[in-house]
C-alpha cells in the first residue's frame, strides 16, 4: 500500500503503460499547471524554499495530481506514502503515523480521490496534520468545499489544477511519439492531431492511452511498414474499434454518468437502472450518483413534481446512514422514481434568465417601497414608504410592483407543461392578471 523505501528507482516491464513510462520525476519535466508550479508561483517558490504546508490539489482526471505530490516529495527527500481513499481505512492511516513517528522528517502522506474519505476517516487525520506528524497532500476531483469536512480543509491550502492546454498536451504527444519510436522500432508521423486533442480533453492519461493504443494497433496492422501514419480518420477509427482497451484506467466515467442523467430526464427507468448498474459495478462514489440525482431533481423535474427534490435528499442523506451495498437499493428506487416523475425545467430556465437580465441590465435601483428603514433618516427619504403587507388583505395578496421599474412586467418564470404547474400559471394569471402574461 506505501513503500518501504525513500523513492525506489522506477523500472519499467515490457507492459508499463505509456502514461507510467512518462511520468516526470522533476518539476523541470512537469507539463502544464504553471500557475501552481510555474517559475514565479507560490508552490513552486515553497518547494524550492523546502517547506511546504498540507495542501489539497483538485482538478478533473489526468492533470498530473498524483505526479506532482511525488515530485514534491522527492523535491523534499521525504518518505512518500500513499494510501488509495477507495481501498485504505483508518487502520491504514494509523500504520503511516506509526512510521512517521520513527522518521527525522516528517513524511508526505499522499492520499488519492481523498473526497471517498467518510467523515471518521478524515476526522482521523487531523491530529497528525495539527501538529506536523505529516504532510497531506489529497487529490480530489470533487469540490473540496462540499466533500471535505471543514476542520481538515482549514488546515490545507487548496491548489486547483486545470485541464491541460492543447500547447501543454502537444508537448507531452511530442514525448510520447519519441518513446513509442523506441518500443516499437518504428519511425511514427503524426500528420494530424485534432482528434487525439478532442478525445484526451485536458486529460494527459487519455492522451497518453489513446496514441499508445494507435501505435500498436497500427503496427499489428501493417507489421512490415516502417513508418506509422496517424491521421484524425485512423485516431477516431482505432479508439471507436477499441473503446475497451482505451479505457482500461475507467475513462468512461464522465460518459456513463452523462448517460445516466440523459437517460433520467428522457423518463426512461430501464436505461437509468441499467448506466446505474454500470456505475455501481466499476465502484463509482455512491455520493456521487446521489449529489447528481440531487440537481437533476431541481433541474429537470422541478415544480412538476416537488417531493422528486425530497426523496433525493432522503437518499443522499439514506447512503450516510446505511453504507455499502445496501445502498445501492436506495439509488434505484430514486433513479427510477426520478424517471418515471413528469418533467420540468422551468425553475432551472427561470434563474438563468434572470441571471442573463442581470448581465444585461446591472444592479438596477430597488424600489423605494420594498427598501429597508432602519434609520430616520431613511424613513425621510421615502424608504419603506407605501410598502403593503400582503398578509392584512383578502387572500393574502394585494397588487404592488415588486421588480425594479425598467423591468416592471418582465417574466422569468415560464410554468412548464404539466398539472402542478398549470395549477401555478392559473394562480398567477388569476392573481396578477395581465401583468406578466400568465
Amino acid at each position: 500500500m506505501f513503500p518501504d523505501k525513500l523513492h525506489p528507482m522506477r523500472q519499467f516491464s515490457p507492459d508499463t503503460p505509456l502514461a507510467e513510462r512518462l511520468r516526470p520525476n522533476d518539476l523541470e519535466d512537469y507539463i502544464g499547471q504553471e500557475h501552481v508550479v510555474g517559475k514565479e508561483a507560490a508552490l513552486r517558490r515553497s518547494i524550492e524554499q523546502g517547506k511546504i504546508p498540507s495542501m489539497i490539489l483538485w482538478g478533473p482526471p489526468g492533470v498530473g495530481k498524483t505526479t506532482l505530490a511525488s515530485i514534491i516529495s522527492k523535491r523534499l527527500s521525504r518518505q512518500f506514502f500513499t494510501l488509495s481513499a477507495i481501498s485504505s481505512g483508518v487502520k491504514d492511516i494509523r500504520d503511516v503515523f506509526d512510521r512517521a513517528r520513527m522518521l527525522p522528517q516528517a513524511p508526505v502522506l499522499f492520499i488519492d480521490e481523498i473526497h471517498r474519505f467518510s467523515k471518521s476517516q478524515q476526522d482521523s487525520l487531523l491530529g497528525a496534520v495539527e501538529k506536523g506528524l505529516v504532510t497531506l497532500i489529497g487529490a480530489t476531483t470533487e469540490n473540496p468545499s462540499f466533500e471535505v469536512i471543514a476542520p481538515l480543509l482549514s488546515r490545507c491550502q487548496v491548489y486547483v489544477l486545470e485541464p491541460l492546454h492543447e500547447k501543454d498536451l502537444e508537448l507531452l504527444l511530442t514525448k510520447a511519439t519519441a518513446t513509442l519510436e523506441k518500443l516499437y522500432d518504428r519511425k511514427i508521423n503524426i500528420q494530424e492531431s485534432s482528434a487525439l486533442m478532442r478525445i484526451s480533453g485536458g486529460d494527459a492519461r487519455k492522451l497518453l492511452n489513446a496514441i499508445e493504443l494507435i501505435i500498436d494497433v497500427s503496427s499489428q496492422d501493417a507489421p512490415a511498414s516502417d513508418t506509422i501514419v496517424v491521421t484524425n480518420q485512423t485516431s477516431l477509427k482505432v479508439i471507436q474499434n477499441n473503446l475497451a482497451r482505451y479505457d482500461k484506467s475507467g475513462e468512461m466515467h464522465y460518459d456513463i454518468i452523462s448517460a445516466f442523467i440523459k437517460s433520467i430526464r428522457g423518463s426512461d427507468p430501464n436505461a437509468a437502472v441499467y448506466y446505474l448498474a454500470r456505475m455501481v459495478e466499476s465502484g463509482e462514489d455512491p455520493l456521487f450518483i446521489a449529489r447528481r440525482m440531487l440537481i437533476l431533481a431541481a433541474e429537470d423535474i422541478g415544480n412538476a413534481n416537488p417531493n422528486a427534490l425530497l426523496l433525493a435528499n432522503a437518499c443522499f442523506d439514506a447512503l450516510n446512514k446505511i453504507g455499502w451495498p445496501e445502498g445501492r437499493i436506495i439509488l434505484s428506487q430514486t433513479a427510477v422514481y426520478l424517471a418515471c416523475s413528469p418533467k420540468s425545467n422551468a425553475s432551472y430556465m427561470a434563474i438563468e434568465s434572470a441571471l442573463q437580465e442581470v448581465r444585461n441590465s446591472g444592479d438596477l435601483p430597488v424600489p423605494l417601497h420594498l427598501r429597508n428603514a432602519p434609520t430616520k433618516l431613511m424613513k425621510d427619504m421615502g424608504y419603506g414608504q407605501s410598502y403593503q403587507y400582503a398578509h392584512g388583505f383578502d387572500g393574502n395578496f394585494v397588487v404592488q410592483e415588486f421588480l425594479p421599474d425598467a423591468l416592471s412586467g418582465k417574466q422569468f418564470f415560464d410554468p412548464g407543461n404539466n398539472p402542478r404547474e398549470h395549477e401555478m400559471r392559473q394562480n398567477m394569471k388569476q392573481k396578477w392578471k395581465e401583468k406578466y402574461g400568465y
